[in-house]
Formats: structure tokens, C-alpha cells, sequence
């Protein structure tokens, strides 16, 4: 090969090595980019390293391919109930009569190729409140949803309404008329866990002195908590007399007449009256309490979550 064969194709040689180092250096340098954010991300906390790790990998592999990543998101389609019900309650308010009143305008933006309801002058009672309650989903993006509504003389229909989600999940189109449906069925009430009747001494003074504070502002809470437990009294405090008329445990150990050991655990629920201004009002309120130095502690203030006397 001649000399000035030799040297062009030295030349060559050395521009390829050249381009390869520069893709390579350039490839190294987004990775310590890379290794860099994770190591700020762990200085950061957890959240911003999850995010770190989760988009390091996608940053790599795009220096590595020199193809850019691909990022999929997955919508979440909201629940439309809200929608249909303020479709319904428009809808109950309007009138082909009137059909450029707010209510009208609000109730065909919302589904355009409904028809509006013709009520009778005055014969219409007016209808005081309008509550979803229950959403189904359906196939290709339809929804079913019940909405409740009540009239001021007390009577309840209850309507289904057909509602199409938009593919984002956040654009909804009522897709057809209301139709009365029946109510919702009774459902059967679960066995009670509180099965043991607490008589009068610590355990149910405690509760009550405790209900005392939390709901009228007397004395406050926190002289009744356990060790730990912060609970803030409900404030502006809305009654000025708690009586308790019952309590119930899950637990035997709260059927005893003395303070048992400390770290008995009792769950019960306190059935009392309360009252204010306005009248007397019954309520409830499940409580976990703890035995600590020959006094009761409430623990935590949990209505609604017992479920069996094996918990916990």
C-alpha cells in the first residue's frame, strides 16, 4: 500500500475511534449525571428517591440507544357521581317554559340531548336535596349512577343516570334520560362485637368525663389521653351537657368493677345524650381505652372500626 494510502486510511481509523470515544464519553457523562441525582435523592428522603430510581433507568437507557424514552400513563377515571348529581338536581329545577333559566342552560350543557321535564304550575313540590348514592362502572367507559332526591315534603325518588367518562377521565357527558329506579335494599346489620355491659365505676366514668371535654369544652381533653395520643376537642364545642346512657365493651375485662392491669387494652362504645339550644340529641362513639396505674386512658377515638371481638 502506498504511503499516502496508508496515512488516509490512518486518518479514518483515528476519526472513528475519535466518534467513538466522544459517543462513549457522552454516554459515561449521563450516567454519572445519573448516579449523581440518585446520590442527591437519597440526601433528599424517600419520596425524591423513588423518584430517582424510577427515572434513572429510562434516562440511561436513552444515552445508551439514542432512541428517546418511552413514558405510558395511565389515566384514572374518576367516579362521575358528583356529575350526575348536580345533572339531576338541574334537571328537577328546570322547565321546557323557561328553558334559558340557569338551571336549564346548566342541566342541557351537561347532557344536550336531553329533554327538559314540564312540571305543572305549582303542582311541583320543591325539591330540597339531591345526593348520589351509588356509582357502577360499566364496559367502554359508561357509568350507572343513583342519585337520591329528596322533595321539602320529605317524599325520596331515586333516579339512574347513564354517564360517559372521556378516555383523559376527567371530561363526563350524560348520555341519557333519568329513570326512577327503586331505593337501594336494606341491608343486614352485621352482629354487634360489643356484647359485654359495662356497670358504673372507672370504665364508664371515664368515658363520660372524657366525652365531657370533647364535645363541651370543659376541662379539656388531654388529662385523658394515654401517654403518646393527641385528640383535639371539637371546637366551637356544640353541646353544653354529655349524660352517658350505656356503655358496652368487646372485652370482658371491662365488665370488672376495678382498674385491672396496666396495658389492658378494652374497646367499647358509649351510647350518650347529648344537648344544646336547640334540643337533646342521642349519639354514639366507639373509644379504645388503656389500664394505666389504676386509671383508664382513652387510646383512640374510633367509630366504626370494630368489627369482631378477636381484633387487635
Amino acid at each position: 500500500m502506498s504511503p499516502g494510502k496508508q496515512a488516509a486510511k490512518n486518518e479514518a481509523e483515528a476519526g472513528v475511534s475519535m466518534a467513538a470515544g466522544v459517543r462513549l464519553e457522552a454516554m459515561q457523562r449521563r450516567v454519572r449525571l445519573s448516579r449523581l441525582a440518585l446520590w442527591i435523592a437519597i440526601a433528599a428522603g424517600p419520596v425524591a428517591l423513588g423518584v430517582a430510581v424510577t427515572s434513572s433507568p429510562a434516562t440511561v437507557e436513552a444515552a445508551a440507544t439514542g432512541r428517546p424514552a418511552t413514558v405510558r400513563t395511565t389515566a384514572a377515571t374518576a367516579d362521575p357521581a358528583g356529575y350526575a348529581q348536580l345533572f339531576v338536581g338541574s334537571w328537577l329545577r328546570s322547565s321546557t317554559r323557561d328553558d334559558m333559566s340557569a338551571q336549564a342552560r346548566l342541566a342541557q350543557s351537561m347532557a344536550p340531548d336531553i329533554k327538559l321535564p314540564e312540571p305543572v304550575t305549582g303542582g311541583r313540590s320543591a325539591h330540597r336535596s339531591v345526593t348520589a348514592v351509588r356509582s357502577a362502572r360499566r364496559a367502554g367507559g359508561v357509568w350507572s349512577v343513583t342519585v337520591a332526591a329528596q322533595s321539602a315534603d320529605g317524599a325520596v325518588r331515586y333516579y339512574a343516570v347513564p354517564v360517559a367518562a372521556g378516555r383523559t377521565g376527567n371530561s363526563f357527558t350524560v348520555t341519557g334520560a333519568p329513570a326512577v329506579v327503586a331505593g337501594p335494599a336494606r341491608a343486614e346489620v352485621p352482629k354487634t362485637p360489643y356484647g359485654v355491659r359495662v356497670p358504673q365505676g372507672p370504665l364508664s366514668s371515664a368515658v363520660g368525663e372524657f366525652l365531657a371535654a370533647y364535645l363541651t369544652g370543659a376541662g379539656g381533653v388531654d388529662r385523658y389521653l394515654a401517654p403518646g395520643v393527641r385528640l383535639t376537642a371539637v371546637s366551637p364545642a356544640p353541646y353544653t351537657a354529655v349524660t352517658v346512657q350505656q356503655v358496652l365493651a368487646v372485652e370482658k375485662a371491662a365488665a370488672g368493677g376495678r382498674v385491672p392491669a396496666d396495658h389492658t387494652k378494652v374497646r367499647v362504645l358509649a351510647r350518650v345524650e347529648t344537648r344544646d339550644a336547640g334540643g337533646r340529641w342521642p349519639l354514639a362513639y366507639e373509644l379504645a381505652l388503656t389500664a394505666r396505674s389504676g386509671r383508664w386512658d382513652v387510646a383512640a377515638l374510633e367509630s366504626g372500626t370494630a368489627r369482631t371481638g378477636n381484633e387487635r
